[in-house]
């Protein structure tokens, strides 16, 4: 084997990449290396060391990238407020470039000529991978076994590995197609694949329970920010990772973060799934009612087109592009002031705000006061209007000049 080419696999032990492994040895006269990553998926990876040798595997390296994760990717997305098509908080979606990148890592620290991943063909993973892939190691050969195998369903995957003895977490009768990290847990297939039917909460959520279990009483949450970063969590401060896993555990108690979206995929087609995410959801409502009262409106109202972009270019694997580079700028420059506190309320899967306070406020109760006041001339207004409607004035006047009244 030493005299092999290499090949490193981006490995989880799920069902596809389970496959792959023998399918690799099958197919190519390479040496297969599995990288697992732990982006929070909540499991003990270390079993796959085994699961992995056993299927075929020289080696495997298991990669704790939670703090990387949550402080270069989770973090620099919630400060840009990106959402893609207004739902969907990009869990997936940054988790794909992080674990491409060790993937890089480990290939040129092992001598590899390729890279390999179990994405399929009709899904956008496979555009993330592929993308670091050519960003940060061009010369790479890129193998996607959904694209060139016979095999063309989940069932026909999991009749391959039956006649190889290999263990797969899923079953025909459990088919959900389901992706977690720390941020969140998605979930495709099955019922879903439909988009009349209503989701089968109660086998399907693993993070949260539906609002209608939730408690009866509601939970104050206060979230500390410094320049649009979390860093306090009832008034106590914590590290980026377990501050997230908290707000998991407190969201997911009251039925916060559940969305059920038809989305367009970047292939082309539509696609529906269910996504938990009950921390995020929560920093998302923290972070922008801050910023409602850091930001002044011009800054605001820019920001929300960057953030569109923004989530554009994640939701589409641009994560090392110079423009995604050149956003994140934009963005940190306008978290200078986005510091302060933030008090929630949550109550059966509902997010209020319960007060907000900064340094950096905006907010002037002498100027907006309905009790009397000294520093803001009402007469001044008059003038403004004056000037702000002189346009649509002079268009009335040509309308009713030139008799298209």
């Amino acid at each position: 084997m030493a005299n092999k080419e290499k090949v490193v696999l981006a490995y989880s032990g799920g069902l596809d990449t389970s496959i792959i492994i023998p399918w690799l040895k099958e197919n190519y006269d390479y040496e297969v290396i599995a990288m697992a990553a732990d982006v929070g998926q909540g499991e003990e990876l270390e079993p796959l060391r085994e699961k992995a040798i056993k299927t075929g595997a020289s080696k495997i390296y298991i990669e704790d990238l939670k703090e990387e994760f949550v402080t270069n990717y989770i973090f620099p997305t919630l400060k840009a407020g990106a959402k893609y098509e207004g739902k969907y908080l990009l869990g997936t979606s940054f988790a794909r470039p992080i674990i491409a990148k060790r993937l890089v890592e480990i290939a040129k620290k092992e001598g590899a000529v390729a890279v390999a991943h179990g994405a399929t063909g009709k899904g956008n993973d496979q555009v993330r991978f592929e993308l670091t892939v050519k960003a940060l190691a061009p010369e790479l050969k890129i193998i996607a076994p959904w694209r060139i195998w016979d095999i063309r369903s989940r069932e026909d995957a999991i009749d391959y590995a039956a006649a190889r003895n290999i263990p797969i977490p899923v079953t025909k009768q459990d088919n959900y197609s389901r992706d977690r990290n720390l941020w969140h847990l998605s979930h495709e297939g099955s019922e879903l694949e439909d988009p009349a039917n209503e989701p089968c909460y109660d086998r399907l959520l693993k993070l949260s329970i539906t609002p209608e279990k939730a408690p009866d009483k509601p939970v104050y949450v206060e979230i500390e920010f410094e320049k649009g970063i979390p860093v306090k969590l009832n008034g106590s401060a914590k590290k980026p990772v377990d501050l997230i896993m908290e707000l998991n555990k407190i969201g997911g108690e009251n039925g916060i973060g559940i969305i059920d979206i038809v989305e367009n995929r970047l292939v082309g087609m539509k696609s529906r799934g269910v996504y938990e995410t009950p921390g995020g959801t929560i920093l998302y409502a923290a972070h922008r009612e801050l910023e409602l009262l850091c930001l002044d409106r011009d800054t605001l109202h820019f920001k929300d087109i960057v953030s569109h972009r923004f989530a554009e270019l994640v939701y589409y694997g641009q994560w090392f592009t110079p423009l995604r580079e050149a956003l994140s700028a934009f963005v940190d420059s306008t978290q200078k002031t986005v510091t302060g506190k933030v008090r929630l309320k949550l109550y059966k899967g509902n997010i209020i705000p319960a007060g907000c306070e900064s340094p950096y406020s905006l907010f002037s109760e002498e100027l907006c006061t309905f009790g009397r006041d000294d520093v803001y001339n009402q007469k001044d207004a008059e003038g403004f209007i004056n000037l702000f409607g002189l346009p649509v004035k002079v268009q009335a006047m040509m309308k009713k000049k030139s008799g298209l009244e």
